[in-house]
């Protein structure tokens, strides 16, 4: 009878369920093997130690119902613990809750945390929700937000739920709209269409403008004249990485507080103020519930430093 729990001594075999179905081989380890580095995942991958079926398989390998996966024992002591999570980053989280049903949680994520670990991020938003939800088996993000974005984000609690939702967001049934403070905002509406590619710099990945990348499209809406700043509405027609702040920069109104694509005197007018931090917030989710089709519709509130460097701006207006 197969086994369905990690073992540290022993090859353990894993019949693949329904909610897994179409899960790359792995993603499904990486969520298995909780705490298992991922170089080392990709070396019991590449050894041929996992089988698919009794086979060798390639870590981009989609599963199927009915698979079954053969894992190696896995002799490693970060196996054996989950990551730790701060009391005060499970108290921050369990307050950033602002949807709950029973396939799905959206979160307020702070900025400054990653959606998930790697790139020398040891924990992220997912492995802390793992470890505070243990009863959660099946925890998986919807979509993704930059670090040092704030505001909302799905995280399914099915696999089958996941699939549900992510053909909700190609099909355009999402509707995403962002906050944002920039400079050089003109007018009060605008649209961005200008195709997007990524590109590696040294260790960073950077995106830029370019008629080789993929298509791009980013509607902005004026909501309130500042000082020397702008707050502006994005409303999001396609998803690409950066696409906010990127569209931006190429538009002359780069967001304050980017230290990828932002300017000086942007970084100057925060420092003045006295609060760091990128002016970028997840504002709005809106969609059709997969299971019962009735509008969702969620806003989440601006953090202290959000609303302090706001605060800052207007004051300095009157």
């Amino acid at each position: 009878m197969p086994n369905d729990a990690p073992a540290a001594d022993r090859v353990s075999f894993v019949t693949i369920d329904e909610g897994r179905h179409g899960q790359r081989l792995d993603n499904f380890l990486f969520t298995h093997l909780k705490g298992v580095p991922k170089s080392r995942i990709y070396r019991i991958i590449r050894s041929g130690e996992v089988r698919v079926n009794k086979g060798r398989a390639k870590q981009t390998t989609r599963l199927s119902s009915g698979d079954v996966v053969r894992i190696p024992p896995i002799r490693t002591s970060e196996s054996d613990a989950p990551p730790k999570v701060s009391d005060g980053l499970t108290e921050r989280l369990s307050r950033a809750c602002v949807y709950e049903d029973a396939n799905l949680f959206i979160f307020n994520k702070p900025s400054g945390l990653a959606v998930h670990g790697g790139s020398g991020v040891s924990l992220g938003l997912i492995e802390a929700l793992r470890v505070i939800y243990p009863d959660e088996r099946e925890l998986e993000l919807v979509h993704r937000l930059d670090r040092d974005t704030s505001g909302l984000i799905m995280v399914a609690r099915r696999r089958s739920f996941l699939r549900k939702l992510q053909r909700l967001m190609q099909n355009g049934k999402v509707e995403k709209r962002y906050w944002l403070i920039c400079q050089g905002f003109k007018g009060s509406e605008r649209t961005m269409e200008a195709p997007l590619l990524k590109m590696q710099n040294g260790n960073e990945r950077i995106v830029r403008v370019s008629r080789e990348g993929k298509p791009s499209i980013t509607h902005f809406r004026m909501i309130e004249r500042l000082q020397d700043a702008q707050l502006v509405e994005a409303l999001l027609e396609t998803g690409r990485t950066h696409q906010i702040r990127v569209h931006s920069q190429f538009g002359g109104f780069p967001l304050l507080g980017d230290d990828k694509y932002g300017t000086a005197k942007g970084a100057a007018l925060l420092e003045q103020i006295g609060h760091r931090r990128l002016c970028l917030h997840a504002r709005n989710l809106a969609f059709p519930h997969p299971d019962t089709g009735k509008q969702v519709s969620v806003t989440a509130p601006l953090d202290e430093d959000f609303e302090a460097i706001l605060g800052a701006l207007r004051k300095g207006k009157g």
